[in-house]
């Protein structure tokens, strides 16, 4: 194998930068919401887990987002984990905004938060703080509710994207 020196003060180029942030894989989640009667959401590649003490998440959305101004306006957002055979759903969550939810069967809380029926884990959050990153907003939220299947009884695996790809994990065996 071949390795590269680091080197300080070289062009960090954003499609290399792009390529190398590729190669660490991630789950997808469906950030969605009821906004002035209508379902408004997105995918997102980069959630994860922040604190258990207050119960908070993270995900963070491009400052180009046309999608975010809208979502962020809700009371509740909904996160749902998306399973491997969600890819299609993933595409469609980031293609035309007026057809995301068609054909997807949701619930949707009091307070606005939707989620996806068949997703692995299913969250109802609210928007904790954001903190402006660059090009992207991280958006902390903080969770009040929480629905998943029983250890054991999880029906898929978590939706992974890899390298500009959708992939799936291997059963432990």
């Amino acid at each position: 194998m071949t390795v590269t020196p680091l080197t300080t003060n070289q062009d960090l180029d954003p499609q290399r930068l792009r390529e190398a942030f590729g190669i660490f894989p991630s789950g997808v989640v469906a950030v969605a919401a009821e906004v002035e009667g209508r379902l408004v959401g997105l995918a997102a590649s980069s959630f994860t887990s922040v604190s258990l003490d207050p119960p908070l998440v993270q995900f963070s959305v491009a400052n180009t987002s046309k999608t975010w101004p809208d979502l962020r306006r809700a009371d509740h957002l909904g996160i749902t984990i998306l399973a491997d055979h969600h890819g299609a759903v993933c595409r469609q969550l980031a293609g035309d905004v007026d057809h995301r939810f068609d054909g997807l069967d949701v619930s949707a809380t009091a307070d606005g938060a939707v989620t996806l029926d068949d997703g692995l884990a299913r969250f109802d959050t609210s928007v904790y703080r954001e903190v402006e990153a660059g090009d992207h907003t991280i958006v902390l939220l903080r969770l009040h509710a929480v629905a998943h299947p029983a250890a054991g009884e999880v029906p898929g695996l978590p939706l992974v994207f890899h390298r500009s790809g959708f992939g799936s994990l291997s059963r432990p065996a």
